[in-house]
């Protein structure tokens, strides 16, 4: 597939704008061939995309939910027609398999839908009032202007599970994308300019992330900033937007546990560990990073894993049954692998991988790889390694390994396999995480609230909780 430079990659008002200013190069993760070229924006070109959002927010703000919703059907619609060529441009940028990149679009697509129907259910409320001469209602309100900035590793399904209920709601939004991943984007905007959508809705701004960031948190008329990425980010926005007290709606870092206890179905917990933490090439923010099987069947289960796993076929995204792509850039391989010496440096046991894949593509793939004899005092059991490394320790008392699982400073996403109900329900409301998977590692849906607790973030996507970020109640009291 050939992808022309688009240095048109600033949709603002509804119009894409020409940009003879400095360009960004995006590159194909699995080869390092570079793909094209797109603007590389700043300050000046943001502010007026929130002018313009501001200005389309007066509005689109009082359009019923029924107009929004017909908008949210129809890009729905397109980007299902679309998926596959959509899918191909995805794996292209960020590496991920296309049967991956293809469902990743079908599943952000599903946020349209989701928020389509949702749009038309912005209810209040009329409260009994204890004065006979007072009646009391609270009104749901758009809260203004969003700033959507979303990472590379869900390129596409991060954009719509954000934008979707702010749009829903009858907000306006400045998208900026991760430079790592624009064109999933640029294809979004497409989809939203062919649906309908007004000028100045929605507006995409690529290019220079700290200039973007800085007008989206200095702009008074910015009244939320919605964010996916790293916690140490996520505090940045936390600072700098209290010039202006905005709203955050914060998804940031996560180091999710995942618990076989000894009643586990052991051929189902290995199949879902195995696509828990080698989805995306454990580039995601719920994927396993700490692994804690009971003692009395951990040499049957690691037995299992271990050979599922040394079955996975690594290379190009594009290839037929590709499981395991390129890690994002050099940088996150680094990183990958410093997590391994050091675990390995410190008595750790490599079980498969171990090591970057000599393959016959030039990008920066990494083994699959098992490790077992880890301890607590090793990097990748207290940071996030997002790659693909699972770390196994051994437990054999339910109430230790609570405690374990919840020595984080995060708290995104746990799971834990068991066949005994009374465990499932028991262990679950003594872990302290945003979402618990019982025999289920793949939570995250459109109908449901996702998000973390403690420096994992706060607030919620998807379910009407996802719309509710982006409303404001305001109390109306009438005297009679």
């Amino acid at each position: 597939m050939q992808i022309e430079t688009m240095t048109k990659s600033l949709f603002i008002n509804g119009s894409w704008r020409d940009f003879d200013g400095k360009t960004e190069t995006v590159y194909n993760p699995a080869t390092l061939e570079p793909i094209t070229e797109v603007a590389y924006a700043g300050k000046k070109e943001t502010e007026e995309a929130i002018e313009a959002a501001a200005e389309a927010f007066l509005s689109w703000s009082e359009t019923t939910g029924r107009e929004r919703s017909t908008i949210l059907y129809k890009a729905h619609q397109l980007m299902l027609e679309d998926a596959e060529r959509l899918g191909k441009i995805l794996t292209m940028e960020q590496g991920k398999p296309l049967n991956e990149a293809i469902g990743e679009v079908k599943g952000a697509a599903a946020f349209l839908l989701w928020y389509a129907e949702e749009a038309s259910r912005g209810y209040g409320e009329w409260i009994p009032s204890s004065n006979k001469n007072k009646r009391m209602l609270v009104i749901p309100r758009p809260v203004g202007v969003v700033g959507a900035i979303t990472p590379w590793n869900f390129p596409a399904s991060m954009i719509t599970r954000k934008i979707a209920p702010a749009l829903a709601a009858g907000c306006t939004v400045v998208l900026k994308p991760a430079p790592e991943t624009p064109l999933s984007a640029i294809e979004i905007m497409k989809v939203f300019e062919k649906a309908g959508m007004p000028n100045g809705v929605v507006n995409l701004i690529t290019g220079d992330s700290k200039a973007i960031g800085e007008a989206l948190l200095e702009s008074k008329e910015v009244r939320h900033i919605t964010f996916t990425g790293s916690t140490a980010v996520g505090k940045y926005l936390m600072q700098e937007s209290a010039n202006h007290v905005k709203k955050l709606s914060l998804e940031l870092g996560g180091h999710a546990p995942s618990i076989v206890f000894e009643d586990a179905d052991l051929e189902k917990a290995a199949t879902l560990v195995l696509g828990s933490k080698f989805r995306n090439n454990g580039q995601t923010c719920i994927c396993t990073n700490r692994l804690y099987v009971h003692e009395s069947i951990a040499e049957q289960f690691t037995a299992k894993l271990t050979e599922k796993v040394a079955q996975l076929k690594i290379g190009s995204g594009l290839e037929k049954d590709t499981e395991i792509g390129p890690l994002i850039n050099k940088k996150a391989l680094e990183k990958v692998h410093s997590h391994l010496e050091d675990a390995v440096s410190k008595g750790a046991k490599v079980l498969n991988g171990g090591a970057p894949w000599d393959g016959n593509l030039k990008g920066h793939f990494y083994q699959p790889t098992i490790l077992s004899e880890v301890t607590n005092d090793m990097v990748i059991m207290n940071e996030e390694t997002f790659g693909p490394i699972i770390p196994i320790q051994t437990f054999n008392d339910e109430s230790d390994v609570i405690n374990k699982a919840n020595d984080t400073d995060y708290g995104l996403a746990s799971f834990i396999f068991t066949e005994n109900t009374s465990r499932a329900i028991r262990v679950t409301e003594k872990l302290d995480y945003g979402i618990v998977g019982v025999n289920d590692v793949f939570p995250a849906s459109p109908e449901a609230p996702f998000g973390g607790i403690k420096q994992s973030g706060n607030g919620k996507e998807g379910g009407n909780h996802g719309m509710d970020e982006f409303l404001e109640q305001q109390f109306v009291s009438i005297g009679i």
